[in-house]
């Protein structure tokens, strides 16, 4: 399977996780909710939008140099349009308070896919370099 063929399928995933946070983002809202329901509701938005980042990451990682940026940019504009879709639900409101914390699981996801561990090829590839840098400075040690 050619790469190109690989990102459309892998595309999946986080194009239906999108229409899951959009059938969240339709329910109505009867307002008030208790402090513990406040904090349950904003730790799945971080946790949906990190979840979306890394999603799209995955599916473009190997067709795209800048596949983390990308990532990101669709989670912060399908995040932006989230909540302009929540204006048009009955007791609902689109706030930029809720994109910026949409951007804490976006941020958590590159933080996460920056700092992962690497696989064996690039592993030993970057221990070789830790060598060769550590010869060359006892090379020129006097």
């Amino acid at each position: 399977m050619n790469r190109r063929n690989r990102a459309l399928l892998r595309s999946i995933a986080p194009l239906v996780l999108m229409g899951v946070i959009f059938y969240f983002s339709a329910q109505t809202s009867t307002g008030d909710h208790p402090w513990w329901d406040v904090i349950l509701r904003k730790l799945g938005h971080v946790t949906g939008y990190t979840l979306l980042t890394a999603l799209w990451w995955w599916a473009l990682r190997g067709v795209t140099k800048r596949a983390l940026l990308i990532a990101v940019a669709i989670a912060f504009g399908y995040a932006c349009t989230d909540e302009l879709h929540q204006t048009f639900v009955h007791g609902r409101t689109g706030t930029p308070v809720d994109v910026a914390i949409d951007s804490i699981g976006m941020a958590i996801a590159a933080l996460l896919i920056h700092l992962r561990p690497f696989g064996p090829a690039r592993r030993e590839r970057r221990d070789t370099t830790s060598e060769e840098r550590a010869r060359s400075s006892l090379a020129r040690s006097p």
